[in-house]
C-alpha cells in the first residue's frame, strides 16, 4: 500500500436542481465565500487556478487546479491537481427527487514533504480532516443554494 495515495468518494444530497448546483460549483473562485476550508482561490488563466485549503489540522495545502472537463450537459466538472496534492477531483451531478445527488470523487498523491513524512501515523487524522472539510462544504453549499 502506498501510504501517500488517497481515494475519496462522497455523496451530497442537495435541495436544488442539478443545473443550479452546477452553476455554483463551476464558479470555483467563489468557493471561499461558502466553503470555510477553501481559504483562497486565485485564477491564473481561463482554465487554471491556485487554491489554498486548510481544515482542522494546522497545515495549509497549496494546489494548482487545471480544468480537464467542464460539461454543463452531463453536469460533470473535473480538474487535474498539482502542487501539494497531485491527481484529480471530479463532481458529477444527477437529479435526485426534487434536488440533486452530487458525487465528489478524488484520487491524489500527497507531494508535500511534511505530509509524506507523516504518511503512516497521520493517515487517520488526514482522512478525518478531509471528512470534516467535506461536511462543512456540503453545509455551505446547501446554504448558498437556499440563498440564491
Amino acid at each position: 500500500m502506498d501510504w501517500c495515495r488517497y481515494r475519496f468518494r462522497c455523496v451530497w444530497r442537495l435541495p436544488a436542481p442539478p443545473d443550479a448546483v452546477y452553476a455554483v460549483l463551476e464558479r470555483v473562485e467563489e468557493y471561499p465565500g461558502w466553503w470555510p476550508q477553501v481559504r483562497e482561490v486565485v485564477p491564473l488563466d481561463d482554465t487554471t487556478g491556485a487554491a489554498r485549503f486548510r481544515s482542522v489540522l494546522p497545515y495549509d495545502l497549496l494546489v494548482t487546479a487545471r480544468a480537464l472537463r467542464r460539461d454543463p450537459v452531463t453536469r460533470v466538472l473535473e480538474v487535474g491537481l498539482g502542487g501539494d496534492l497531485e491527481g484529480w477531483a471530479r463532481w458529477t451531478l444527477v437529479p435526485d427527487g426534487g434536488g440533486t445527488r452530487a458525487l465528489y470523487e478524488q484520487e491524489v498523491e500527497v507531494r508535500a514533504r511534511l505530509l509524506r513524512v507523516l504518511a503512516v501515523p497521520g493517515r487517520l487524522p488526514f482522512r478525518a480532516n478531509h471528512a470534516l472539510m467535506m461536511r462543512a462544504g456540503r453545509r455551505g453549499l446547501a446554504a448558498r443554494l437556499r440563498a440564491v
